[in-house]
């Protein structure tokens, strides 16, 4: 039996069964679904996308998978020199795993023995945000700080190794006052907290945290999983701010396998690289860097190069902003939209029970969660499939009058 994710087993609707999947539509055995979510937010490209269905068929005919330690493979080494080259300023140093929630534990973890390494044992501290979401996983539960996914953790007590924030300057500012000397780093979701409610919030916080970490010698890490691949409206908010660490995941691999990857800039590296065996990072995940996702990450990162995906971007978040135009109800509490996302927060969750269904019937495929209704739609979606899902969710609003 299936175990789902984020369900009361007992209570839950039956899910969807999909028998296939193309473009932006999911099938079921008796609808036809544009999927606004784009599989948590990963499926760039669409589904059964013919050049990247040939990079995994190519690279098969080879092999599936070699692990890293002590072997090396093409696919790895060519994903990891196009991101050194891709990538903004020195975030040259690929550290592969399997999820993103694992790359982010692995950014934590080199964040605080790089302190470690220089004999700086007192940096065992992290400054994180109010309403972030880094992962499930244990160390990522802990900097995240949203109780409807990590409520499991009050069984600990409230942690003495994270500080919450709010993204405002005046709270950045007095953390970094009070906490400096015991910080090992400051991580964040860029521009756009994701699974938290689709907050957003301005570059110049992001601008002030880059400063005060030059100040203080404190890590910035940008957890970029949901927002890198344009999914803010910038190529990468890492292109704006340099953070010292990149999270990669997701759209990584245009949705088709589980891949993520770390990236440290040089100074990072250079705390690791040492004579003293104890100074080398201890993790390695089994999959990591493996070949078939490697292989695919590559050509989909050629795709969205080559198909001038910033230019989609913008286009739906033209389409979005004149369809969303005049549009309010009461029952509203804010429409958000940032490049290729869009959300409407209500202020009572009842607002957008059934909406899933209602969507379900028009031919679209959605899931609101908690008091927010949003979508995050593949790139390659058209101006009239956009049009509807918007179409959609404010027809809901005037259907519930």
């Amino acid at each position: 039996m299936i175990w789902y994710p984020y369900e009361q087993m007992k209570t839950m609707k039956p899910p969807y069964k999909i028998v296939n999947a193309e473009g932006v539509y999911l099938y079921t055995e008796d609808q036809k679904l544009i999927d606004s979510v784009s599989s948590w937010w990963s499926v760039i490209h669409g589904y059964k996308h013919p050049e990247l269905n040939q990079a995994i068929e190519t690279q098969l005919k080879k092999f599936a998978h070699v692990m890293l330690g002590g072997l090396t493979h093409e696919p790895a080494e060519k994903l990891s020199e196009k991101l050194q080259s891709w990538l903004p300023g020195d975030l040259d140093y690929c550290f592969f795993s399997d999820s993103g929630s694992v790359a982010v534990e692995v950014a934590l973890k080199i964040a605080l023995q790089y302190y470690m390494n220089r004999e700086e044992m007192q940096r065992t501290m992290v400054l994180a945000l109010e309403h972030a979401y880094h992962g499930d996983t244990f160390k990522t539960m802990e900097v995240g700080d949203d109780e409807d996914y990590h409520f499991v953790l009050k069984a600990y007590g409230e942690s003495k190794n994270v500080v919450h924030i709010p993204t405002e300057i005046d709270a950045l500012e007095h953390a970094f006052a009070e906490y400096h000397d015991r910080l090992n780093c400051f991580i964040v979701e860029p521009l756009l907290q994701g699974a938290g409610g689709m907050r957003m919030y301005d570059i110049s916080f992001l601008k002030r945290a880059r400063e005060l970490c030059d100040q203080y010698d404190v890590l910035l890490v940008f957890d970029e999983v949901a927002t890198g691949f344009g999914r803010t409206g910038n190529r990468f908010v890492a292109d704006l701010v340099l953070p010292d660490i990149l999270v990669l995941g997701k759209a990584l691999t245009g949705g088709y396998i589980g891949h993520a990857v770390t990236i440290a800039n040089r100074k990072v590296y250079e705390g690791f690289y040492d004579n003293n065996p104890s100074h080398a990072l201890m993790h390695g995940p089994t999959f990591m860097g493996n070949a078939l996702a490697c292989s695919v990450a590559l050509r989909s990162i050629e795709i969205f190069e080559s198909q001038d995906y910033m230019a989609k971007i913008r286009r739906i978040e033209e389409i979005t902003r004149r369809e969303m135009e005049g549009f309010s109800d009461p029952r509203i509490k804010e429409i958000r939209i940032m490049g290729a996302c869009v959300c409407i927060e209500v202020y009572d969750s009842n607002t957008i029970k059934g909406y899933q269904q209602f969507a379900y019937k028009r031919g679209i495929f959605s899931r609101p969660f908690l008091n927010y209704l949003y979508a995050m739609v593949p790139y390659v979606i058209e101006e009239d499939e956009l049009v509807k899902v918007l179409q959609t969710m404010k027809e809901w609003f005037s259907k519930k009058c």
